[in-house]
């Protein structure tokens, strides 16, 4: 699926100094959420994490699911992972909002649980925008240069 999108430079260049395995990893979750999720955005940022953040506009507040890859892990996190349904308490996390499943093998996410929590996360979303996107299927990089 995300053949069709280009992963900028600046998100590209750190990414490639990952360990193969996670790289491999991120790629293969990264095209799941797009399976689901095809129309939505892709927000790019490199702060403590580089995170590759699922929104249905250019702003973060629109987010509904993120990948943030570390030094030796990534994560699938849900901005309003609190509210959502999980009766298979995959969700972690004690914040007030966000939650995640930690993604060690794509056996931790290509299972229909985890894909009722993206499509759950993604409809929330949609109900809680307060107007719609000029951005559909967008790569918006949010790395300062």
């Amino acid at each position: 699926m995300s053949d069709n999108r280009i992963l900028v430079p600046e998100f590209e260049k750190p990414l490639s100094l990952k360990d193969t395995e996670l790289i491999t990893l991120f790629r293969s979750l990264r095209d799941y959420v797009l399976e689901l999720c095809p129309s939505s955005n892709e927000l790019l940022y490199h702060t403590h994490a580089l995170t590759d953040l699922f929104s249905l506009s250019d702003k973060m507040s629109d987010g509904f699911c993120m990948i943030p890859i570390y030094t030796n892990h990534l994560n699938l996190g849900f901005n309003k992972g609190s509210l959502l349904e999980d009766p298979n308490s995959l969700l972690e996390g004690t914040g007030k909002l966000i939650r995640h499943i930690p993604i060690k093998s794509e056996s931790d996410f290509r299972k229909p649980e985890v894909a009722d929590l993206i499509q759950e996360a993604y409809q929330f979303a949609l109900a809680d925008q307060s107007k719609p996107s000029k951005f559909k299927g967008a790569v918006i990089s949010k790395i300062k240069g």
